[in-house]
């Protein structure tokens, strides 16, 4: 093996691994955040979160196509990026309404989490209603701009590789909008008077009140933060594959297993979490013929598709992992207060 199958080994795993992992690891990641928000503030597991998620992307395809409608642009950037701020506050304003119509007569109620919980269900047929009905329920591609930063083939021309390395300029702005966001998310829990009085709250909700905390006033800021989030990840996953309500869906078990695997209600948990799903998910269902092929003697290469799993199981590796962390470390991979 040369030096030049080693490259063309590590560009081919870059391609189909490593970036496309990292990419979906930071939606996944966002996503998981606005989660643990809800879970670690509000007490309680909102599976309408997935349905959520398709609602902020939804309406932020709705004002791309308006913004487009007028000739307003991101020009090499996507129309979405511009028309995200305008969605998340459709999304935050919605998702209060239903916490003042639904949610908030449980919580004044004193009513236990699972009551909370299975009540996010209902909520979640009425997301994936709304949602079927305005928007409908096929692929909805919303990108536009530059598609990509680099290009496979001038890559190979320029290094001589018969690999090309490709890389999205949507996987680049997921990196970078997912970094911004947890690093302002972080900075305002630990540092603004505020995010004290949301983790404060979160603790003891009694003491909370005792020291003169409004839990009106925190409700209502746990709502527009995961709505910010949660709207986020739905538009960076749309627009790096494209836009179906049920694929959304499909995402609420991934959400639940990073929750779970990093440390239920730990930001920081969540974050790992994400990163360690995608990952397993990516990595398990990879076929790695090819890259043996380059690392390998001629008389050794591989004749299956050396795959561990079909990508028919992506979504049961989540369940798998789920699973394993349960039994082997109930408390995931951070351990600590929650918020």
């Amino acid at each position: 093996m040369d030096n030049f199958e080693l490259i063309n080994a590590l560009v081919l795993i870059s391609n189909f691994v490593l970036i496309p992992a990292l990419s979906y690891g930071s939606q996944l990641a966002l996503a998981t955040l606005s989660l643990t928000i809800i879970y670690g503030v509000l007490r309680f597991s909102n599976f309408a979160q997935a349905d959520w998620m398709s609602f902020g992307t939804m309406t932020t395809i709705l004002f791309t196509w308006y913004l487009q409608s007028l000739g307003i642009t991101g020009g090499f950037l996507p129309t979405a990026l511009i028309a995200l701020p305008f969605a998340i506050i459709v999304t935050a304003l919605f998702c209060l309404l239903i916490d003042r119509s639904v949610y908030s007569f449980y919580r004044k109620k004193k009513s236990p989490p699972i009551v909370l919980m299975i009540v996010s269900v209902g909520v979640m047929f009425i997301l994936q209603a709304i949602v079927r009905f305005v928007i409908g329920p096929n692929d909805r591609k919303f990108f536009d701009g530059e598609k990509f930063i680099v290009h496979a083939l001038d890559f190979k021309d320029y290094f001589g590789l018969s690999e090309g390395l490709t890389i999205k300029s949507t996987q680049l702005i997921t990196l970078i909008v997912a970094i911004i966001a947890m690093v302002s998310l972080f900075y305002f829990l630990q540092r603004t008077k505020m995010g004290k009085s949301m983790r404060a709250y979160s603790n003891n909700e009694d003491l909370a009140l005792l020291s003169g905390i409004n839990p009106e006033r925190v409700v209502l800021i746990t709502w527009v933060i995961a709505s910010a989030l949660i709207t986020t990840a739905g538009v960076l996953y749309g627009l790096d594959k494209s836009f179906k309500p049920f694929t959304y869906f499909n995402l609420l078990l991934p959400m639940f297993a990073a929750a779970i695997v990093g440390g239920i209600g730990s930001p920081i948990g969540a974050v790992i979490g994400g990163y360690v799903i995608a990952f397993s998910e990516i990595t398990l269902t990879y076929a790695y013929k090819k890259f043996f092929i380059y690392l390998l003697p001629e008389s050794l290469e591989p004749s299956g598709l050396m795959q561990i799993l079909s990508t028919d199981y992506k979504f049961a590796i989540s369940f798998i992992i789920l699973v394993i962390v349960l039994i082997v470390r109930p408390t995931g991979i951070v351990r600590g207060k929650i918020i």
